[in-house]
């Protein structure tokens, strides 16, 4: 059977004559064993047909007709005739419309392509295709899209624990490297761990109507399990203050959520530093933590104060004037 093949332009004939002079010394094609279609060599077929020959030399192929397909690209990249740019954009998109799961780089290996090239192509050939939350990339291994868990899970961790090394929030979390130095940069310019155009897009429709999205994972705190329901709670408050956009898109807004995450600690996130705190020295910084407090509880109350005053009701302009006795 002729080849379920990636040129666009099907067998080029000056290339067949080439072929013909030398054919003696040309490898065996490969041929799909399931349908005894042609996966690499129809050049060496149409060769073999210009000298009078009536059979060739075949090795077989056992595999899906998609990895057919796969197969004759990768075989058509690596030697002959080489593939035209345009030949190899179709054979990405056609693996992208098939195999949707499978990386940029995955696909630009597969077809000789660059990865940024096949990033282009793929919004138009997956369009109509169920999008998956993994991607198996060119290492075979398979790799989610969407880390909002585990970039939430790595800022709780940062700002339970600021000394904890990169590492280990690495080793806890399952981000990479550079995802976690990610997750702490944005901590500290007061921005939320998750970037919003990176969010699944169930939770970034949530954020956006301003609701509470579902609980996720954390470790308990010291203070049992009340006090990892408060830590969650404050670091997920926390996040949504970071992503409103009158905060995040002014200047003051934005210097205003550096200040307030560098002062922001969770609850019973104290206790490890409190170890550190000498004994002649234990007076004096309860008294400074106190006055901290009486400085958080004040700035409170003038906010307390200033949101009733703008949610108090204005008088009706229509109401009916108060009765005084003796009228």
């Amino acid at each position: 059977m002729p080849a379920d093949s990636p040129r666009l332009n099907g067998v080029d004939e000056s290339h067949v004559r080439r072929l013909a002079d030398i054919y003696t010394t040309l490898p065996p094609i490969l041929v799909h064993r399931g349908t005894m279609r042609v996966v690499d060599g129809m050049h060496r077929v149409a060769a073999a047909a210009a000298n009078g020959l009536t059979s060739v030399e075949v090795q077989y192929f056992d595999g899906a007709d998609e990895e057919a397909f796969l197969r004759s690209v990768t075989a058509n990249i690596a030697h002959g005739l080489p593939l035209s740019v345009a030949d190899r954009k179709a054979a990405a998109e056609r693996i992208l419309r098939s195999r949707s799961d499978l990386s940029d780089r995955a696909v630009a290996a597969y077809t000789g392509l660059d990865a940024k090239t096949v990033a282009t192509l793929r919004p138009c050939s997956t369009e109509d295709s169920p999008q998956s939350n993994i991607r198996v990339g060119a290492d075979g291994r398979a790799h989610p899209l969407d880390r909002t868990a585990e970039r939430i899970r790595a800022a709780e961790l940062m700002t339970r624990r600021p000394d904890l090394p990169l590492r280990a929030i690495v080793k806890e979390t399952g981000l990479s490297l550079g995802t976690a130095h990610d997750v702490r940069q944005r901590l500290l310019r007061g921005e939320a761990p998750v970037p919003t155009g990176r969010r699944a897009p169930a939770r970034r429709e949530a954020a956006e109507r301003g609701d509470r999205p579902e609980p996720l994972a954390a470790p308990a705190a010291d203070g049992g399990p009340s006090g990892s329901n408060r830590t969650r709670g404050s670091l997920e408050t926390l996040r949504r203050l970071a992503g409103d956009p009158s905060l995040r898109h002014s200047e003051s807004g934005r210097q205003f959520l550096r200040w307030l995450h560098t002062h922001f600690i969770v609850d019973e996130a104290w206790r490890q530093q409190a170890d550190a705190v000498p004994p002649h020295c234990t007076g004096t910084v309860a008294e400074l933590a106190l006055q901290c407090a009486g400085a958080w509880k004040r700035f409170a109350e003038d906010l307390d104060r200033r949101r009733l005053t703008h949610t108090t009701p204005a008088p009706s302009r229509h109401a009916a004037p108060e009765s005084r006795q003796g009228a």
